[in-house]
């Protein structure tokens, strides 16, 4: 009995695992996800006769991605600086008693 517990326990944490990676991967990559989906809309709609609503949802395409680059980076520098603050106080080693 105790050793299906152990094995479930194993299971359970293998999967948390695969599920942090794959919401790690999707935080990484949604601007090119949705990018992607964009233009496959845009083509869609291209080719089912909707020729200007193609046109307008494929601008989708390069506004989604450089509105993803200003916001990371903009995190980026908020980090950087708090990181900096931190170092100028002498917060970055705390010793452990």
């Amino acid at each position: 009995m105790l050793n299906v517990n152990v094995e479930v326990g194993l299971i359970i944490k293998k999967i948390v695992n695969i599920m942090k990676k794959i919401k790690l991967y999707i935080e990484l990559y949604y601007p090119v996800i949705l990018s992607f989906l964009s233009f496959l809309y845009s083509v869609s709609l291209w080719f089912s006769g909707y020729q200007l609503e193609g046109i307008f949802v494929g601008i989708w395409v390069p506004s989604i991605l450089a509105l993803s680059i200003s916001i990371r980076q903009r995190r980026n520098d908020f980090f950087r600086q708090q990181a900096y603050k931190n170092r100028r106080k002498g917060n970055y080693r705390k010793k452990r008693k």
